[in-house]
């Protein structure tokens, strides 16, 4: 792997170490100097990784991961990669508290590697049980399936309709309304195995955007000028003396669901012939649990991890309620639940409450008092974490923050991740090793070096930093904050620790 140390490099040292923390220097920033002089030493750029390999982009080709279009998934060659690194071997059991697409988990299934995975989105678990059955599958079952959804055609009076929440109301045509609750109510009464169903419903879920007005972009769903939603506003803008919008999303002529969900299960069926004819790893275990980590790390065992491989949602203000909103309101998930998803997930958002009193009511259920005081008094304890915590606040009452709750969201974040690293730290067998993919951040002219102070929450818990990934591409900045506070190149990275 070609490594170019940072120190052996004077040159481009100031590329990805950051010089000033707080534009202006307007806040705090000595703690976070303090922290960046100290942990460059361990910072690695490598060829080896860049954009694609923690994101999707890799994964569009690859045979099993390109099943659920997982945006914010990582990509298999990441995995394996980092599995290599880590000398594991089939047999030993990996973790993955976000599990999201379950890239980690396939690689490791692939490899006859154990692997235990956590996520809250009922996608993850239609994606996971679909993935691992790729050696069950019944390829004439899938032939004879793909025929008869070719020579389906909807009634002339059928008039149902997909179900939808406020985020998605006017999504689709209406013929693909129809097309939706059709295909929905034929994959739940046909007559084909539990497994074949399951993959039917994950490439509806994988068809929706296609044949929608949006399209996925950042925390945002983008809208088609065509659709309900645009056309209001086009029109209230009119009436209302204001200038058109100037960006205009057109997706051209969209295909039908039976287009599309015939197109999802031909890429199928071709992927499961290929891995059953090329493909017999060892025997594995692969566990999934559908839960939020923060509460459900806390009810395993000491001592039962080889290794863990994940990416957190990042703190980016994201809401995968509102990104994945299409997915959600087809799998019937209300109004009402997508609020309590919400703030189920690790917070993220300015939305987001937090949840300090759920987890001390959840570790004290568990007999585990002593173990959430001594998190807190990590927490508090840290220099760095306080500074930001001050930085930003001051900066609030300067009005560079455009929404307070981003203050709630960073230190809720920061809190919830020391839990989980705390609870990884516990389940991890000595000389295990823990990597976590991550994009640093700025609010306010405030920039918050995500892999530098996790690694150094991890290190109060009780791992020994080992290095940390930095891509050669870094992150920019928001057009507002770089008008106002100039631009600040963001490390996107991959923290690795390990356990004594």
């Amino acid at each position: 792997m070609e490594q170019l140390n940072l120190f052996e490099m004077p040159s481009v040292t100031d590329k990805w170490q950051v010089q000033s923390f707080s534009a202006d220097n307007f806040g705090q920033q000595s703690a976070r100097m303090s922290l960046e002089q100290r942990l460059i030493p361990i910072m690695v750029v490598s060829n080896e990784f860049d954009r694609r390999s923690v994101s999707y982009q890799l994964s569009k080709n690859d045979c099993l991961h390109r099943w659920l279009k997982y945006k914010e998934g990582f990509s298999a060659d990441m995995v394996k990669r980092l599995l290599k690194e880590f000398n594991i071997k089939a047999g030993d059991t990996i973790l993955d508290p976000f599990v999201g697409s379950g890239t980690t988990s396939l690689v490791c299934k692939m490899q006859g590697i154990n692997s235990i995975g956590f996520d809250i989105l009922p996608m993850s678990k239609i994606a996971i049980e679909a993935k691992q059955s790729v050696f069950d599958y019944d390829l004439s079952e899938i032939k004879q399936l793909i025929s008869e959804i070719k020579k389906i055609n909807i009634p002339k009076n059928y008039n149902k309709h997909s179900p939808y929440i406020t985020i998605t109301d006017g999504a689709y045509p209406k013929n693909t309304e129809q097309e939706i609750a059709f295909f929905a109510e034929w994959n739940q009464n046909n007559n084909y195995s539990k497994t074949a169903k399951n993959l039917v419903t994950l490439c509806i879920l994988n068809s929706l955007e296609k044949v929608s007005y949006t399209a996925k972009d950042g925390q945002f769903l983008r809208w088609d000028y065509r659709s309900k939603k645009m056309r209001e506003s086009a029109e209230y803008r009119e009436q209302n003396g204001k200038p058109p919008l100037v960006i205009r999303l057109d997706k051209g002529d969209l295909p039908t669901l039976k287009q599309s969900l015939l197109a999802e299960l031909n890429s199928v069926f071709a992927d499961i012939s290929i891995i059953q004819k090329n493909s017999h790893p060892p025997e594995s275990k692969l566990q999934f649990i559908e839960g939020n980590s923060l509460y459900e790390l806390p009810k395993h065992d000491d001592n039962i991890l080889n290794g863990v491989i994940t990416s957190p949602p990042y703190c980016n203000r994201y809401d995968y309620t509102r990104t994945y909103a299409l997915e959600l309101a087809y799998l019937g998930v209300t109004n009402e639940k997508i609020k309590i998803l919400r703030q189920a997930l690790l917070s993220c958002t300015v939305e987001n409450k937090p949840k300090i009193d759920h987890i001390k009511d959840n570790y004290t259920a568990l007999g585990k008092e002593k173990d959430f005081k001594r998190i807190v008094q990590i927490i508090e304890n840290n220099k760095t974490l306080a500074e930001i915590n001050h930085s930003l606040t001051e900066r609030n009452r300067n009005g560079d923050i455009n929404n307070k709750g981003v203050l709630r969201m960073v230190n809720s974040y920061f809190t919830e991740l020391t839990f989980i690293y705390a609870e990884l730290f516990r389940l991890c067998k000595s000389g295990a090793k823990v990597a976590f993919v991550n994009d640093n951040v700025r609010y306010g002219g405030e920039v918050i070096s995500v892999d530098f102070i996790s690694t150094e929450l991890a290190e109060q818990i009780g791992f020994k930093p080992v290095k940390v990934y930095s891509l050669k591409q870094q992150k920019g900045n928001s057009s507002q904050q770089m008008a106002k506070f100039g631009r600040v190149p963001l490390r996107k990275s991959i923290t690795m620790w390990e356990k004594p």
